[in-house]
């Protein structure tokens, strides 16, 4: 049984992101493309191909491991081996060997599945925050900020600043994971290189957040209109009757402290 983890020479305790970068310096170093068609580099290509198309899936890799643990010790050391030795003491404790590494291999599992449910919630809750806060922003029509002394002003403006930087980098992070880009798609196939497999385009994820977000603004304004609180009229220290450029200044503010909260009950779970 060919071992994978050999071929793209990784330890069998290796992340996904050790295994792919191993996999990604391998295939460059031995596709055919640039080794002049040779079929040695080819053979050895497609062995990497393979081996990364097992250890890249969790479940392909797990279910992998599961045979590769049982094939170890049923082929150990001849037939005097207390792995194939058919004593019930050796039974036993083969039986407890295989339980612990089946459960190294869902313990993996399930670590590699709470990273990426964390990176995916670190991508979606920033921006349900920022389509939400944009919606009560514009119905509400919050005047804070015009209504402060200057130190608030200050204090506005510089929550406006962290927050607008906070928001940019989590939306960085989330496009470099789970967006691609059309022109480095194409070279990345083109130079025989392995393409990321990402869920959407580049082009799609920015024209979802600019119509998520103009259409909460728009819908906004019309409840805004349509009910005509009357609490801007009646705490006009608070709210406003008319919609003010300060609007921009509060949805990355709320989307910093939606995150911060979101961070801190994470720790707790």
């Amino acid at each position: 049984m060919l071992n994978y983890y050999d071929i793209l020479k990784v330890s069998k305790k290796a992340s996904n992101a050790e295994i792919k970068s191993a996999y990604r310096k391998l295939a460059r170093k031995h596709h055919p493309d640039v080794n002049g068609g040779d079929e040695e580099k080819a053979l050895e290509f497609s062995k990497i191909a393979k081996a990364y198309e097992i250890l890249g899936n969790p479940k392909e890799r797990a279910e992998y491991d599961k045979k590769l643990l049982q094939t170890q010790y049923s082929t150990s050391n001849g037939e005097n081996s207390v792995f194939t030795s058919e004593n019930p003491h050796a039974r036993r404790w083969r039986q407890m060997v295989y339980e612990r590494r089946y459960n190294e291999i869902i313990d993996r599992m399930i670590a590699d599945e709470r990273r990426e449910s964390m990176a995916l919630q670190k991508v979606i809750f920033p921006t349900v925050a920022l389509f939400v806060s944009t919606l009560f922003v514009a119905i509400f029509r919050p005047a804070f900020f015009t209504n402060s002394a200057i130190i608030g002003k200050i204090i506005f403006v510089s929550l406006f600043i962290v927050g607008l930087i906070h928001l940019i980098r989590r939306l960085r992070e989330g496009f470099e994971r789970y967006t691609y880009q059309e022109e480095i798609l194409h070279d990345s196939i083109l130079d025989g290189n392995e393409p990321e497999e990402k869920p959407y385009s580049r082009v799609a994820a920015i024209s979802f957040l600019i119509i998520g977000t103009f259409v909460c603004l728009g819908i906004g304004l019309l409840i805004g209109n349509y009910f005509d609180f009357a609490i801007a009229r009646t705490i006009p220290s608070i709210f406003s009757p008319t919609l003010k450029p300060e609007l921009v200044f509060y949805p990355p503010i709320i989307v910093l402290f939606v995150d911060i909260m979101h961070s801190v009950a994470a720790k707790f779970e």
